[in-house]
């Protein structure tokens, strides 16, 4: 048991999706090896020597295919995407990704589409679009999505002319929208001021591929209710001594992926929530899209 909990923090799955996976392997290797053992029949009528000696190669061959096909009825073909994707780069030797710190990567020719989610003005929108406009990186901003009409992210979407998509809660608690994401070909969802809470229908289509950036240093001041100025006021009224932004992955709870990264700045005894806001503002637009960069380049 030990050895699969080290595996589900590896691979920073809920508990639920982890199940789901662990059985889509198994069915996965079920399938594969019924399938193995028929079409070698086609061939040999016995199964003597020869059978054995093929049949390890083929089940190997085969044993991807079978994953991916039950993954469709296990919810978990995002997750398998990737996993087969970064098994393929190792063996390949090109370490597009680490288990560590890295997100799952396509092919190094193919570009790795973005989806922002935000719910307000987009400050941090426009700050990671700005940033990867003129790099020459594979990494792409394709859709930004808002859960507020007329947010002013909209606007900065038009502006940069990409798509935009507008969702209600009824349905992005039912589906989190996902075929509309994948029918966009999103890899990567980073979360920059959006106020819902991520359903696990969303989490468990993007494993290990969803981000958001926080203003305090969890495990404090997070939570649900817990955004924009009610965490700053939070802080002043506790009397902290220093605050900052936390970029961490998205599971099925408020604020408790695993941590990527932080950065601290300083409060002083005349500081203010706005004031306070100002500063973790600028930690914000320094870290978020340098973060993002070192995740997926």
């Amino acid at each position: 048991m030990k050895a699969l909990k080290r595996l589900q923090e590896k691979w920073k799955l809920g508990t639920g999706q982890f199940w789901l996976v662990i059985l889509t392997f198994a069915l996965g290797g079920s399938l594969s090896g019924r399938l193995c053992s028929f079409l070698l029949k086609l061939v040999f009528l016995e199964k003597n020597w020869a059978f054995w000696l093929v049949y390890p190669l083929f089940l190997t061959i085969l044993w991807p295919f079978s994953v991916i096909f039950v993954s469709f009825f296990t919810g978990q073909f995002a997750f398998f995407k990737g996993y087969l994707s970064r098994v393929g780069s190792r063996l390949l030797g090109s370490g597009l990704a680490t288990d560590s710190d890295a997100a799952p990567s396509t092919a190094s020719s193919a570009p790795i589409h973005i989806a922002i989610f935000a719910s307000g003005a987009g400050s941090n929108a426009r700050k990671i679009i700005e940033y990867f406009e003129n790099k020459g990186l594979r990494i792409k901003i394709s859709l930004i999505v808002c859960n507020v009409a007329g947010a002013g992210v909209l606007e900065i979407a038009k502006e940069k002319g990409i798509p935009s998509l507008i969702i209600n809660k009824t349905d992005f608690s039912a589906t989190g929208y996902v075929d509309s994401l994948q029918n966009a070909d999103i890899n990567f969802i980073v979360l920059a001021g959006f106020l819902w809470k991520v359903p696990e229908v969303l989490v468990r289509a993007y494993p290990k591929a969803i981000i958001n950036i926080h203003p305090a240093l969890l495990p404090k001041y997070g939570g649900k209710g817990m955004y924009g100025a009610r965490v700053h006021e939070a802080v002043i009224a506790a009397k902290e001594k220093e605050s900052g932004i936390t970029i961490h992955w998205v599971n099925e709870h408020y604020d408790e992926g695993a941590i990527i990264f932080q950065a601290k700045c300083s409060i002083d005894a005349s500081d203010t929530a706005d004031t306070l806001a100002n500063k973790i503002h600028t930690l914000e637009h320094a870290h978020f899209a340098p973060t993002i960069e070192k995740l997926l380049g």
